[in-house]
């Protein structure tokens, strides 16, 4: 592989570590589509998109670890939300991302274009912003209907290669109520369960090339805790219009290709 590969790997792995860290995702919803679009536009190889899909996988993992824990010591992790959607992800994504093997790329990018459209228009919705710095012991939700997102969603977010925050963050915010700082939070720590069992699976069925991940890491670890201090100094209007208007462009983007 020639060095500017490498060194976009690891420019990409601190980009998205930062957005990570900042938005309170594990980064696939950008990261898919930098792994996918930008090496060939800038003349280095393509990698396919079952790698891709592994490769969004791990640097999610460890991107959300390294922020979660800023998080937590800003008591903005809520624990019972964390375990009840947190748990009821993991299984219905690792049988996601076990399925996966068997799917050919379009139906894999079509599911995640679903995905990112729903959650894109979910983020336009008006929403008030007056208990967004509550702590998550001010916090409260509903528990049946936590466990039913999660066993619904966590399939196809596994077989995409997804930890889920692009789409769980919207959930949090509208269907569940949570306040958007509580929301970035937890949803880094809920993102760790479909993180896992997602790459157990992707690991188990050789869909992980570890020498490109590792470069990735590199730069998306220390970033992730740089983008936390930061998401902490900044409104959160400007959060949610910044998560909202990500999400669209990458919807925009994978319908396009589709069609």
């Amino acid at each position: 592989m020639p060095f500017a590969f490498y060194v976009f790997l690891f420019s990409a792995g601190s980009a998205v570590g930062f957005c990570s860290g900042l938005l309170g995702i594990g980064g696939g919803i950008i990261m898919f589509p930098f792994l996918l679009y930008l090496p060939p536009l800038f003349g280095l190889p393509a990698i396919d998109v079952k790698s891709i899909t592994g490769l969004t996988m791990i640097q999610g993992f460890f991107a959300s670890l390294s922020a979660m824990l800023f998080y937590h010591t800003q008591r903005l992790v809520h624990k019972g939300l964390v375990l009840t959607l947190g748990l009821s992800l993991f299984l219905s994504s690792l049988a996601g991302a076990v399925f996966s093997k068997t799917v050919s790329d379009k139906p894999l990018l079509f599911i995640f274009a679903v995905m990112a459209l729903t959650a894109s228009v979910m983020m336009f919705i008006p929403r008030s912003y007056a208990k967004d710095d509550l702590r998550e012991d001010k916090v409260s939700f509903s528990r049946p209907a936590a466990v039913s997102i999660g066993i619904t969603i966590g399939f196809f977010l596994g077989m995409v290669g997804q930890g889920g925050a692009f789409i769980i963050i919207p959930i949090l915010l509208y269907i569940l109520k949570v306040p958007l700082r509580v929301a970035l939070g937890s949803t880094l720590a809920i993102g760790l369960f479909s993180s896992t069992a997602g790459l157990a699976g992707k690991i188990a069925t050789g869909q992980v090339p570890f020498r490109t991940a590792a470069l990735l890491l590199l730069g998306a670890i220390p970033f992730a805790r740089v983008g936390g201090y930061v998401s902490q100094r900044t409104k959160t209007q400007f959060l949610r219009w910044l998560l909202a208007l990500i999400i669209s462009a990458t919807a925009i983007k994978v319908w396009s290709d589709i069609f």
